[in-house]
């Protein structure tokens, strides 16, 4: 394309400033989660919950919900403020070019088929990789035996933590090799309108993801079970068959063995879907609990929001590889970086997605927008098969179990959340309250995060809220 020719002549200038500008970026993206983590703190500081949830959730467990709020806040803070050190340090101390540079002289001792810029590539980033993991690795295990381990929810021990550790290695040792190769190779071989085929490469890889992932990679982790024979099954069935959904296998997955949080999910291709359960689900939840959070799950493949957002993942994957051809021979951006005589593909593509960075913030923001719309759609959807209660009531016990954030500053929340708060879940759901949602006997979740006597007075300091991960 003419203009991205032009575009990346333009951009090519000699001492133009890009280490300043990309920490500048980074610097003030910091200080906007910041501030957007002192508005968040404030509502974590309320004593009381939210009006459509005061007769559902008792006052000691709004209290909980806080407290762990704000300890994963102040995780948060310190986690990222250790990270931003880390970025300016790599590029102040030239870490990049040097690490470039010893990995080369590695490669001199190994066997002159092994040599080039994509071994050289592949050897740079699994060291790339393993000094980003010794870097993180405190707050790793902080945030697993300490933060966790005091609100009841870890359930890792140190050996399991280890040996995903190495499994993850592992896994990074196979699969990067391949990937990159075909990476590099692909831009080497088709010339300046290398974006096509890097787009639909990237297209195939997803669906090839998609097709191993159950098969090779998650049993290395978890292990997934046949969700055994019962009413649950047969009503899970029962609803798959009403909908159309193509299921082909209902799993139990032990996600106990790690945490105590619980979710559900499907994934698959197409015309053969795999619907997995967490056991902490089904252990704390009423059978018709757990089927009306799978109705909301089939409600995002019914209403066609996986395959609406599987297009989008594409048309953003071809911007990013479009725009990444502006500043591939971009010599001024490698030379600032302390790249003079060379200018490796990957590297470029480490200090393009750098660039990237604000512009992809705007496109989360989009994102986490219709990623709402689409929660609200899918509730809806659950509702009109005659779920409401049953969902209403699955979304508080998830709350509760998880000691999910009740309440959300706005901004924070359109800055983080791609779903909505539980709140608004339920004003959109027309819940009228009822009663003290009562916990199945024998979970043990809450009790266990009482039992650990956290102080609930924490001080006013600002911190950054934990978004954590997507749960229903």
């Amino acid at each position: 394309m003419d203009i991205l020719q032009r575009l990346a002549r333009f951009l090519d200038r000699p001492l133009f400033p890009w280490k300043k500008l990309i920490i500048g970026f980074s610097v003030a993206q910091f200080l906007f989660e910041g501030f957007l983590g002192v508005r968040q703190y404030r509502v974590l500081l309320n004593k009381k919950p939210p009006k459509v949830l005061e007769h559902e959730v008792s006052q000691e467990v709004y209290d909980k919900s806080q407290s762990y709020g704000r300890a994963k806040a102040k995780f948060e803070l310190v986690n990222n403020l250790y990270g931003q050190i880390q970025n300016i340090a790599f590029y102040q101390l030239d870490i990049l070019p040097k690490l470039w540079s010893w990995t080369g002289r590695l490669l001199s001792f190994a066997p002159s088929r092994f040599t080039g810029e994509i071994s050289h590539s592949i050897v740079f980033i699994l060291s790339f990789i393993v000094i980003h993991q010794v870097l993180s690795l405190p707050s790793s295990i902080y945030h697993t035996f300490v933060l966790e381990e005091k609100f009841g929810f870890n359930k890792q021990t140190p050996k399991l933590f280890v040996t995903d550790m190495i499994k993850s290695n592992l896994l990074a040792v196979t699969l990067v090799p391949p990937i990159l190769s075909a990476f590099l190779t692909i831009i080497q071989k088709t010339g300046s309108q290398f974006f096509y085929y890097l787009w639909m490469f990237g297209a195939g890889l997803q669906v090839f993801m998609i097709t191993i992932y159950p098969i090779a990679i998650l049993p290395l982790f978890n292990k997934l079970s046949p969700l055994k024979e019962g009413e649950l099954k047969t009503d899970v069935e029962d609803l798959a068959k009403k909908l159309e959904f193509p299921l082909h296998e209902l799993y139990v997955i032990d996600g106990s063995k790690r945490s105590a949080h619980s979710n559900a999910y499907f994934f698959g291709l197409p015309w053969k879907k795999h619907i997995v359960i967490y056991d902490t689900l089904i252990e704390k939840s009423e059978t018709q609990e757990v089927v009306a959070v799978l109705a909301h799950e089939l409600g995002h493949w019914k209403l066609g929001h996986t395959t609406r957002l599987f297009g989008i993942s594409q048309v953003h994957f071809f911007y990013i590889f479009a725009l990444f051809s502006v500043f591939i021979n971009n010599k001024s951006l490698y030379a600032d970086f302390g790249f003079i005589k060379t200018h490796p593909i990957i590297v470029g593509f480490l200090l393009f997605s750098d660039v990237l960075g604000p512009m992809d913030t705007v496109i989360k923001l989009l994102m986490n927008v219709l990623s709402r719309k689409y929660e609200f759609e899918a509730d809806s959807f659950a509702n009109k098969l005659g779920y409401n209660a049953e969902l209403a009531r699955s979304l508080i016990k998830l709350q509760i179990q998880n000691l999910s954030t009740m309440d959300a500053d706005w901004m924070f929340a359109s800055y983080h959340f791609s779903h909505p708060i539980l709140s608004e879940r339920l004003k959109a759901l027309n819940w009228q309250p009822t009663k003290k949602v009562e916990m199945k006997e024998g979970d043990k979740t809450y009790a266990d995060a009482v039992a650990t006597g956290v102080d609930s007075k924490d001080d006013k300091s600002a911190a950054v809220a934990a978004t954590g991960r997507d749960e229903l």
